[in-house]
């Protein structure tokens, strides 16, 4: 895809900044003065293209890509997004308690491969800042005319523990489902020492039922990673659908390393371009095993519009991206959409 004629310009600026720097100043930017960043972005993007809404699950969605968690941790611009075309908008990973996450340096790039490595170990304010903020775009009337979710992750100092485990996750989703239209749960960041071992059968359907419970109303997905074997990724899949959940995003960064170039000795989670091979055959599974009977929301390496129409063909009810927009720049999404309503291709 060609870069927007601005992106042109910018990317290279932000790129001489270390990448947790530039996202750091392009957040706060847009926190600082969100209706002026709307106004300029709607102007850019323009509408989208009438006919690609959905469904996905109990939610409506104006069109299919929306924004996968992790640009926006704690919510600081969720007003902004849409004006760049994303059908819904996943904020997060939040926890029940703010922490600083890793130590720096956690976030680098990989331009030749349109890939980064992050560690970041869900550094955020908590559950109950975002809680407090959400809360105050609904009372002034600002909430966003897209689906907003939050993707709740499990506290680092929290043990590896059910009853420890559950509470903590539900002590987020208490704070959210009343200012947030979805939830999501994490089981499947890298970075946070042992949350992995949460994508296990028995403890997965144990946090899922004990999160529902707690959820009330609000739909509830489940966030996979892409490092499982086939067949384990589709008994996951079965007990997720038994406990009830909404339905599964699939799928989180790799700790592999396809691909050939870059800082592939750093520790973290993979994402962007060279993902897509793997997350593909992943997604695939558990398009396969759900078999129609829970929506499914396909991530990782998207970047073209063939891409996304893959994916809806092979019916994922939705997609999600973030680092193709690091590299492609904020005309992605307008590009995606209308490559759709044209009829899709590269």
């Amino acid at each position: 895809m060609l870069l927007d004629p601005t992106w042109r310009i910018l990317r290279p600026l932000l790129f001489r900044l270390d990448p947790e720097r530039a996202h750091r100043l392009t957040i706060s930017t847009l926190h600082r003065a969100p209706r002026l960043a709307t106004t300029v972005l709607r102007t850019l993007a323009g509408p989208v293209p009438p006919g690609l809404s959905r469904r996905l699950g109990p939610l409506t969605i104006p069109a299919p890509v929306g924004l996968a968690a992790g640009l926006d941790k704690d919510g600081e611009a969720p007003t902004v997004w849409p004006a760049l075309g994303f059908g819904f908008v996943e904020l997060g990973t939040v926890t029940a308690l703010p922490q600083p996450g890793n130590p720096r340096p956690r976030l680098f790039r990989l331009p030749a491969e349109r890939a980064l490595i992050n560690r970041m170990g869900f550094n955020n304010e908590g559950s109950a800042a975002l809680a407090r903020r959400l809360q105050r775009l609904r009372d002034r009337g600002d909430w966003p005319d897209v689906p907003v979710g939050a993707n709740v992750g499990k506290s680092k100092v929290t043990p590896l523990d059910d009853r420890a485990v559950a509470d903590d996750y539900r002590t987020s989703v208490t704070r959210l489902r009343d200012v947030v239209d979805y939830l999501a749960i994490n089981v499947s960041s890298p970075n946070t020492p042992g949350l992995r071992t949460l994508q296990a059968v028995a403890p997965l359907r144990r946090l899922v039922g004990s999160v529902l419970s707690a959820a009330g109303d609000r739909p509830v997905f489940v966030k996979l990673a892409p490092d499982f074997e086939p067949e384990e990724l589709a008994e996951v899949v079965e007990g997720i659908i038994a406990e009830g959940a909404t339905g599964i995003i699939a799928t989180n960064t790799t700790t592999s390393r396809p691909g050939t170039t870059g800082r592939l000795g750093e520790e973290g989670g993979l994402s962007g371009a060279p993902l897509w091979p793997l997350a593909r055959s992943r997604i695939q599974t558990v398009l396969d095993t759900a078999a129609g009977r829970v929506p499914v929301v396909g991530v990782g390496g998207i970047h073209r519009v063939d891409q996304v129409a893959e994916l809806l063909d092979a019916g994922c009810a939705a997609v999600q991206l973030y680092t193709g927009l690091i590299y492609e720049g904020p005309g992605l999404v307008r590009r995606l959409h209308h490559g759709l309503a044209s009829g899709g291709g590269a």
